[in-house]
């Protein structure tokens, strides 16, 4: 399965690993455990803050507190500069869907860069969200969720992620399993949208008629699109687009269609 999903940062002698927050310990247990060589492991994570700055906006209201031009900052690059005379690194990146950048700071100075970069958007019309904004938006764009959509018992291939599980690589931890079940996947996952007034929530049934096929691991309702939509894993002869299905949320069937991802087409990601 899987035992998280995270993202590597490449310094020039190390690496940084941002793992999901709550793996932290069982990240931490399985690296020392298969470490090898002369490798040296620690867990900074009380030393280092992030903020997720994100939107069309977002380049141009950075921009007003770095030392740096973000113009030529590529998706999925980043950079090392200064956020309003403060050591930061700047990485292109966020699970939204859109223009964005994650800020990694000294803790101590997170809630000033905060202040801060609220001060300098406020005529750009920046506002302070949490993770449930966020949820959405990742939803929007099948960003998965660690613990609802992905876990230690879901092969990435039912997950819909072999594109970045490469076989054709000589040797990875996990690769002979992957390998052996490649031709004995029975679920994948789905994107859903309602065709009626309803929300699909984790945990929901998901049926064919009377035959229950599966079940929702997040849903929620878009804002983007004004309906509500979800993943979902289900049997592999209901996964193509058109499919139609029913969910049942409070004791009553409401209609569905599994749609092609992602579900909002129309950010600025690649702005």
């Amino acid at each position: 399965g899987i035992i998280d999903d995270f993202i590597i940062y490449k310094f020039e002698g190390r690496y940084m690993l941002v793992v999901n927050s709550n793996n932290i310990k069982k990240d931490m247990e399985w690296l020392k455990k298969n470490k090898f060589g002369d490798i040296k492991i620690s867990n900074v994570s009380n030393d280092i803050g992030l903020l997720a700055l994100q939107g069309p906006k977002s380049r141009e209201i950075l921009q007003l507190l770095t030392n740096k031009s973000l113009d030529s900052l590529k998706f999925y690059n980043f950079l090392t500069a200064k956020i309003d005379g403060l050591e930061a690194t700047i990485s292109r990146t966020g699970y939204t869907g859109e223009l964005g950048y994650e800020l990694y700071i000294n803790s101590k100075h997170i809630a000033d860069i905060w202040d801060k970069l609220l001060e300098v958007g406020k005529n750009h019309g920046l506002n302070p969200v949490g993770l449930g904004c966020r949820d959405t938006l990742r939803l929007e764009m099948k960003y998965l969720l660690y613990g609802n959509d992905i876990n230690e018992k879901t092969s990435p291939l039912e997950a819909g992620l072999g594109w970045i599980t490469k076989l054709n690589k000589d040797y990875f931890i996990g690769k002979k399993t992957i390998c052996n079940s490649k031709n004995k996947i029975t679920k994948h996952l789905i994107c859903v949208e309602m065709e009626e007034k309803s929300i699909p929530r984790k945990g929901y049934k998901i049926y064919s008629g009377e035959n229950l096929i599966g079940k929702i691991t997040s849903g929620t309702m878009s804002p983007s699109l004004g309906k509500g939509i979800g993943l979902g894993y289900v049997s592999t002869p209901f996964k193509n687009i058109g499919t139609e299905l029913n969910i049942e949320i409070r004791g009553r069937k409401k209609n569905a269609t599994v749609v092609k991802a992602p579900f909002y087409t129309k950010g600025s990601l690649l702005a």
